[in-house]
C-alpha cells in the first residue's frame, strides 16, 4: 500500500514555484500580490488563512489577510471586494468560505473579479473547465490530479467513482478524470446501495463532507483511494476524512491521509494560481 504524502508533494510544487517567483522582481518590477478576506473567527478558517499565509511566505508571495467582523453587511462585503478587484497591486483575491448565514456566497462569488479568482470559483471560471476554454482550475480538484500524477496514477481507461456532487470538488474533479479519459461515475451520500457503485472504483475520490463514510467493504482490493474529507471524529475529537482509514488502508493500492493528503496541495495549487493570474497581467 502507498501512502499518497501530499505534504511533500506540495512541498517540491511549492519549492518550484518559490524559484520561478524569486525571478520576478527583476523581470516585472514585483512578485505576486494575493488578498484573503477572512470573515468572523471560525476556527477551522483561522488555521486556513494562517496555512495559506504561510505557503505565501513560503514561495515568495506578498501576502495580505483583511479580517472582517461577523455582522458585516453583505453590500460592505461587496464593496470590499470591488476595491479589490479595482487595486492593480492586487493578483488574486480569495474570501474563505464559510460566511456568515446572511451573506450570500453565490453572491461574493461572482463579484470576485474573474482574472483574479484564485480558487477557480467563478461562474466564468466554472464554465470554461466545462466547456475547455481558458479559466482557472478549483485548487482541490487540481490537487487531487497532481497526487495521481506524482504516484504514476494514468486516469485514462480507468474506472473512477466520485463521491460527492458539490461544485466546489465533486463536479470539477468529475470532469478532470472525464479530460484524462476515465470513465466516471458521480454518487453521492443519497445513492442506493453506494458500496455497489465504490467497489467498481480503480480511483475513489470521497468528497462527502461525512466522518468515516466510506468503509472497507466499498472499496475494491488496490483501489486508489483520495480522502478529500476534514472532519472531526465524533468519538475521539481528533482530525478524521471521510474515509475510515484504518480499515481501507488495509485494502487500497494507495491512499491519502487525513491531515497531509488532499490538504496542502490544495494550498499549493492556490499558490500556482496566484502566480498564474500575476503571469496573466503581464501577457
Amino acid at each position: 500500500m502507498i501512502l499518497i504524502d501530499g505534504k511533500k508533494i506540495a512541498a517540491d510544487l511549492r519549492a518550484a514555484l518559490a524559484e520561478k517567483v524569486a525571478t520576478f522582481p527583476e523581470k516585472y518590477g514585483r512578485v505576486p500580490h494575493l488578498v484573503v478576506v477572512r470573515v468572523g473567527e471560525d476556527p477551522a478558517s483561522v488555521v486556513y488563512v494562517r496555512n495559506k499565509a504561510r505557503a505565501c511566505d513560503a514561495v515568495g508571495i506578498r501576502n495580505t489577510t483583511l479580517v472582517q467582523d461577523e455582522n458585516i453587511t453583505e453590500e460592505a462585503l461587496l464593496e470590499l471586494i470591488r476595491s479589490l478587484n479595482a487595486d492593480p497591486e492586487v493578483d488574486g483575491i480569495l474570501v474563505q468560505l464559510p460566511l456568515p448565514k446572511h451573506i450570500r456566497e453565490s453572491k461574493v462569488i461572482e463579484t470576485i473579479a474573474r482574472e483574479k479568482d484564485v480558487d477557480g470559483f467563478h461562474p466564468y471560471n466554472v464554465a470554461g473547465l466545462w466547456q475547455k476554454t481558458p479559466h482557472m482550475n478549483p485548487c482541490t480538484p487540481a490537487g487531487i490530479m497532481k497526487l495521481l500524477d506524482a504516484i504514476g496514477v494514468d486516469p485514462k481507461g480507468k474506472r473512477a467513482v466520485v463521491v460527492g456532487r458539490s461544485n466546489i470538488v465533486g463536479l470539477p474533479v468529475a470532469k478532470m478524470l472525464l479530460d484524462r479519459h476515465a470513465t466516471v461515475t458521480l454518487c453521492h451520500t443519497r445513492t442506493v446501495d453506494m458500496p455497489s457503485v465504490t467497489r467498481e472504483a480503480e480511483i475513489l475520490v470521497v468528497a462527502a463532507g461525512r466522518a468515516r463514510v466510506v468503509t472497507a467493504n466499498m472499496v475494491s482490493e488496490g483501489a486508489v483511494v483520495i480522502d478529500v474529507g476534514m472532519n472531526t471524529d465524533p468519538e475521539t475529537g481528533k482530525l478524521c476524512g471521510d474515509v475510515d482509514f484504518d480499515a481501507v488502508a488495509q485494502k487500497a493500492g494507495a491512499i491519502t491521509p487525513v491531515p497531509g493528503g488532499v490538504g496542502p496541495m490544495t494550498i499549493a495549487c492556490l499558490m500556482e494560481n496566484t502566480v498564474e493570474c500575476f503571469l496573466a497581467r503581464f501577457a
